[in-house]
């Protein structure tokens, strides 16, 4: 793996700016090199944007901001059409979403109409406007946020669109060494955005998502993976189950985790580590299971219980001896 020690790098660089959030951070980045998007559902002021701002500095990316409202409108985000008047024609004004990374702010709080605008966009990496087709930059990502207390003037986002996104993350607060830190540092103004050095660019990113994609998995980490989300189907807790994009999503998710771990072969630790975060926005408990306080993440770590997880030596998971 040619291009596999940049993450330690990229991973060191965001640490500093978002204090005591490696998890979330090591996860983020999974995502991207997977060629996913993330949800980050959270309270105002724990960094969300500070780190969509500061991933997009890191790694060179082009950044695009779409602050919804409930005014906001599809040409917002995907652009329009104008009238050239010197030469009579139509030519296209490009939106935020023409961008490298997107950071869709407070997407709940704008119409469902103007949320599926970006389904297109997530799905197929292009926009139609005015009947043309427009490709996105490469590479492409969305990073939405959300408030999860505050329900008044939000419209919640439909279950089709939340299965576009690879994962939901939640930074949630620091702890308090680490919230000492950070004003400490905010006081002496150590860390800026702007002063963020670059440490790799698109095409860098492009090469190690196609490094991530030649990760080894093992025919029964599949089958693994595959149990899980059968299990989530037929589990009479759960009123709606992980769809087939959901195995995919493990899938990629598991081989990336791998990746930024330093590896070029999967574990079972590699697929547990991006369950929840991949598998609990799509799932939905049932009315019986949510009067007795259950959560989506309770279920699944009682079905995790149920599953056995594959014993592979260290040939197998490399795929010398399959």
């Amino acid at each position: 793996m040619q291009f596999q020690k940049h993450t330690q790098e990229i991973l060191e660089q965001l640490n500093r700016v978002i204090l005591g959030k490696d998890r979330q951070i090591r996860l983020l980045l999974t995502a991207l090199l997977a060629g996913g998007h993330v949800l980050l559902e959270d309270v105002p002021g724990v960094g969300k944007t500070t780190l969509a701002n500061a991933l997009a500095r890191t790694l060179s990316l082009s950044f695009g901001r779409i602050q919804f409202t409930p005014d906001t409108l599809p040409s917002d985000v995907t652009g329009i059409a104008v009238y050239r008047k010197n030469t009579g024609e139509f030519s296209y004004r490009p939106g935020p979403v023409m961008n490298q990374l997107v950071l869709a702010d407070e997407i709940n709080r704008t119409s469902p109409k103007t949320q599926a605008s970006l389904l297109e966009a997530m799905a197929e990496t292009q926009v139609s406007v005015d009947g043309s087709i427009y490709p996105l930059p490469k590479p492409f990502m969305v990073i939405a946020t959300q408030n999860p207390i505050e329900f008044l003037g939000t419209c919640q986002l439909p279950e089709a669109q939340l299965d576009r996104f690879l994962m939901r993350l939640s930074l949630g607060y620091p702890d308090r060494e680490y919230e000492l830190l950070m004003a400490e540092q905010y006081l002496k103004k150590n860390v800026a955005l702007e002063a963020l050095p670059s440490l790799a660019d698109a095409e860098l990113i492009l090469k190690m998502q196609e490094e991530c994609a030649s990760v080894f998995l093992h025919p029964e980490l599949i089958a693994y993976i595959v149990s899980i989300v059968e299990a989530t189907r037929t589990d009479p807790q759960l009123s709606l189950g992980a769809s087939p994009r959901a195995t995919l999503a493990l899938v990629r998710a598991s081989q990336a985790g791998a990746y930024v771990a330093g590896r070029n072969y999967v574990l079972p630790d590699d697929v547990q580590a991006v369950l929840y975060p991949v598998l609990c926005h799509r799932m939905i408990v049932s009315m019986e299971a949510r009067m007795k306080k259950l959560t989506c993440e309770r279920v699944l770590k009682e079905i995790l219980f149920h599953i056995s997880v594959p014993v592979l030596n260290k040939e197998a998971l490399c795929g010398k001896t399959v």
